[in-house]
C-alpha cells in the first residue's frame, strides 16, 4: 500500500482482504471506504473463466440497472424522419443523421451513449474512427442499433449500462454511487451479476464466474461471494 495516499491506507485497513463478503457487508463497507469528496462511483470487476481471443467466448450484454447509474447520461441519436421525432420525445439530447455526422466529424462530442436506426448505420460507418476508439460506435449487440428508438433511449436514461469482456477476461461496469442506499447498490449489483451469468457464451468451460470484487472510485476492493448474489434474484 505504499504507492497509496493514507486515506486509502486507512480505508483498506477497514477491509478484510482474506475474506469473501455477503452482498450486504461488501456494499456497506464499499460505502464506508469511499475515500474522495464527491459522489464516488462503485464498480463491479467480474472475472470470468472464459478466453476472449475465441468467438464462441466473448461476453457482452446490456442491463437496465432497477435504481439506475446514479449518472445523468447524455444520448445522441442518429435517425430521421419519424423515428427522430421519436428520439426527442423519448428525451435524446441530441438528434440528427447526416447533420449530426457532419457535427461530430467537426469535433462535437459532448454525449455519453450514441443510439443509430439501421437505416443510416451507412452515414454513421462514417464515424468508425472517432466513435470506435471511445466505445461510443452504435452496435447491435449492446442494443444501440434499433428501429425501437422510444425504448433505447429511455432505458439507456433509466440506468441501462453496457458490459464486455475485456482481454484479461474481466468485466468492469460501475453499478451505482456511495450515495445510493445500500439496498438499492445490493439490487444494482444482483441485476448485473444475473445478466452476466445469463451471458454465458456456448464455448465457456469450466467455472463461468470466478471472481467477483467492489470498489468505489480509489476505493480499496472488496471480495463479494458470488453465490449470495446470485441467490438474492
Amino acid at each position: 500500500m505504499a504507492d497509496h495516499g493514507k486515506r486509502y491506507q486507512d480505508a483498506a485497513k477497514l477491509v478484510d482482504h482474506m475474506k469473501v463478503y455477503l452482498p450486504a457487508e461488501a456494499v456497506a463497507l464499499a460505502k464506508q471506504t469511499s475515500t474522495v469528496k464527491f459522489n464516488a462511483s462503485v464498480e463491479a470487476h467480474l472475472r470470468l473463466g472464459v478466453d476472449p481471443r475465441h468467438a464462441d467466448q466473448m461476453v457482452r450484454g446490456t442491463v437496465v440497472l432497477p435504481h439506475g447509474t446514479g449518472k445523468v447520461v447524455r444520448v445522441a441519436v442518429f435517425a430521421q424522419g419519424e423515428k427522430a421525432n421519436e428520439a426527442r420525445n423519448a428525451g435524446a439530447d441530441e438528434v440528427g443523421a447526416e447533420d449530426l455526422v457532419k457535427k461530430i466529424e467537426a469535433g462535437w462530442l459532448e454525449f455519453d451513449v450514441a443510439i443509430a436506426t439501421p437505416d443510416v448505420m451507412g452515414q454513421v460507418g462514417r464515424l468508425g474512427r472517432i466513435l470506435g476508439r471511445r466505445g461510443l460506435m452504435p452496435n447491435p449487440k449492446a442494443g444501440t442499433v434499433t428501429f425501437d428508438i422510444e425504448r433505447a433511449v429511455k432505458e439507456v436514461k433509466a440506468g441501462r449500462v453496457e458490459f464486455k469482456v475485456d482481454k484479461g477476461a474481466i468485466i468492469h461496469v460501475p453499478f451505482g454511487k456511495v450515495g445510493f442506499e445500500e439496498g438499492q447498490l445490493a439490487e444494482n449489483l444482483a441485476s448485473l451479476v444475473d445478466a452476466i451469468n445469463r451471458a454465458k457464451p456456448s464455448g465457456a468451460k469450466g467455472q463461468y464466474l470466478r471472481t467477483l470484487t467492489i470498489a468505489s472510485t480509489m476505493g480499496p476492493g472488496i471480495r463479494v461471494d458470488i453465490p449470495s448474489v446470485l441467490a438474492s434474484i
